[in-house]
């Protein structure tokens, strides 16, 4: 297959790491199907690595298996490109867990196509309205510290968009991040792998996904347990009826409470799950807008 624009994954992304937090993580939006299957390579404790243009996923496992060495971002890229004889058309952005970065635009990537990496992050892009695409990413990542990673990226990947995006439109993103025993139950590193592989928007589907992702799996907040007064009892049983946990909504306290365990339960809210006469405020307004 000839090496043409089709067969590049014309795209922006974002490598990012909170040192303080250990939180490391890849954004991208392309115009490229499934962008999250080949972009984003993450490694807890070690770094991470965006590869696109003309794609080589190798770079991902070779890169983070180079910086688990002790190789540098710069010295990483380096040695991937060294003896590519499609160097040229690729891109890769490269961050690792002591905040170091660098990032690579061949020469013959579609314009607009260029990078730039500080102190926790790379950003770069291809086939790009203009520059001002990449530089979105760099602002609004420098912009957010002190907001967790993934507001951060995604907060970069909308801004960007804004700035211009990716020249030939929107299909697809994705946003992956890793922290040491970060997983489902801490029994791996993978924190948040979320994709939208095929949308008009995938921005904005991909932050939707991720609030409901922080709903179901982050703990309640202290601040945001509330007591289920009359109105709110109301106003959840209304909804435990229309999705069937209920048969009325003037049951008395054991089938009410009965209900929206059932409802917490296949929701899968358990982490949010409070005792009886409580609810997490979160849930709630969830419930009733839902």
């Amino acid at each position: 297959m000839g090496k043409t624009k089709d067969n590049l994954v014309a795209t922006y992304s974002i490598v990012g790491l909170d040192p303080k937090i250990g939180e490391i993580g890849v954004a991208t939006q392309s115009k490229f199907l499934g962008v999250g299957a080949v972009v984003p390579w993450v490694k807890a404790n070690v770094g991470a690595v965006a590869t696109q243009s003309l794609a080589n996923t190798s770079y991902g496992p070779r890169g983070l298996q180079m910086m688990e060495e002790g190789k540098t971002p710069q010295e990483v890229l380096d040695e991937l490109v060294k003896d590519d004889p499609d160097a040229s058309l690729r891109q890769v952005g490269v961050v690792d867990f002591s905040g170091r970065s660098a990032t690579f635009t061949g020469d013959n990537c579609y314009d607009w196509a260029g990078g730039k990496s500080g102190e926790n992050y790379a950003v770069q892009g291809n086939i790009l309205v203009s520059e001002e695409t990449v530089t979105a990413l760099a602002d609004t990542f420098e912009s957010t510290e002190g907001k967790p990673l993934a507001d951060r990226l995604l907060a970069a990947l909308e801004a960007a968009q804004q700035a211009g995006g990716d020249k030939r439109g929107m299909q697809s993103a994705a946003i992956l991040i890793e922290k040491e025993k970060g997983g489902y139950g801490g029994y791996n590193n993978r924190m948040l792998d979320l994709r939208v592989d095929e949308h008009p928007s995938p921005i904005k589907e991909l932050t939707r996904i991720y609030r409901l992702h922080q709903l179901y799996f982050n703990r309640t907040k202290e601040g945001n347990i509330v007591p289920i007064d009359s109105e709110r009892k109301q106003k959840i049983a209304e909804v435990l009826v229309k999705q069937g946990y209920l048969t009325n909504s003037s049951v008395d306290d054991q089938s009410f409470y009965e209900g929206l365990t059932n409802y917490i339960h296949t929701e899968n809210f358990e982490e949010r799950e409070q005792e009886q006469g409580k609810i997490d405020l979160e849930v709630y307004e969830y419930m009733i807008q839902s």
